[in-house]
């Protein structure tokens, strides 16, 4: 059978078959035109110069990393050896200023005033309140014994010393807190400092609300406030307490010191 080509009309070629090899060329995009590698070859150099930065300071890093692991085993060292012992000498020296100051407190065997300088100054070979504080400054009990210090210097009538002494103590127990505070407040009205003496009560009033120290200091506050001629402010006072501790002892005498207010 004869064939034959129309004018024009070419013989389609044959499809090119593209082998693996040329595929994987097809994608393998020039560097230069190509984001991502730019990236990857960005990362590959900033990881190099990392390695280099590193390897000539490593002398440096190892001894940085090292000081800081001797600061962590120093103070672990420190807490242990030295903080721990200092605590237990401390808990021991005070043990006898307590006793003087608990015997003072409750009126046995000596005068009162003589016991309480026997728990500033100390007795029977152990210090009193005054260099236990000093000498094992940071330590439970030297905090501690600045709060027996203060209430010392207190019954003894020496109010300066004994808010130096008060203010430093620190406390977080709802009780002993706010009875510094409020001692300080004793202080500075023994002084006839009433506006000084009010600001204490009521710091001493308003931490940790309890039934305790708090209606016994807004009274107090309302007797400075009285004292310093402000009776808006004392009548305040001794109102809460009528109105919201009028189940203890203070809020059942308080009508009197509102009608001094009013």
């Amino acid at each position: 059978m004869a064939t034959y080509n129309k004018r024009g009309y070419k013989a389609p070629k044959e499809k090119e078959e593209k082998l693996d090899d040329n595929f994987i060329e097809d994608v393998n995009v020039d560097e230069k035109d190509s984001t991502t590698a730019g990236v990857f070859n960005s990362l590959d150099a900033t990881a190099s110069k990392t390695e280099e930065w590193f390897e000539k300071n490593q002398k440096a890093i190892f001894g940085i990393v090292g000081a800081l692991a001797l600061v962590v085993v120093g103070y672990v060292a420190y807490q242990k050896f030295v903080v721990g012992p200092k605590e237990d000498d401390a808990a021991n020296e005070i043990f006898e200023a307590q006793q003087n100051f608990q015997k003072a407190t409750d009126g046995t065997g000596k005068s009162a005033d003589s016991l309480y300088n026997l728990a500033l100054k100390g007795s029977e070979g152990k210090f009193g309140f005054i260099d236990i504080a000093d000498k094992y400054s940071g330590t439970d009990a030297a905090n501690l014994a600045n709060y027996y210090a203060g209430i010392s210097y207190l019954n003894l009538g020496k109010y300066t010393e004994a808010i130096a002494s008060l203010e430093k103590f620190k406390s977080e127990d709802i009780i002993l807190g706010a009875l510094a505070k409020g001692a300080i407040g004793d202080a500075y009205s023994q002084k006839n400092q009433p506006k000084e003496a009010l600001d204490f009560y009521v710091k001493a009033s308003e931490m940790n609300k309890n039934d305790l120290t708090t209606p016994r200091f807004l009274v107090k506050a309302g007797q400075a406030a009285l004292a310093s001629g402000n009776k808006a402010d004392a009548l305040k006072y001794f109102t809460e307490v009528k109105e919201k501790y009028e189940n203890t002892p203070e809020g059942s005498t308080v009508d009197a010191l509102i009608g001094l207010a009013q």
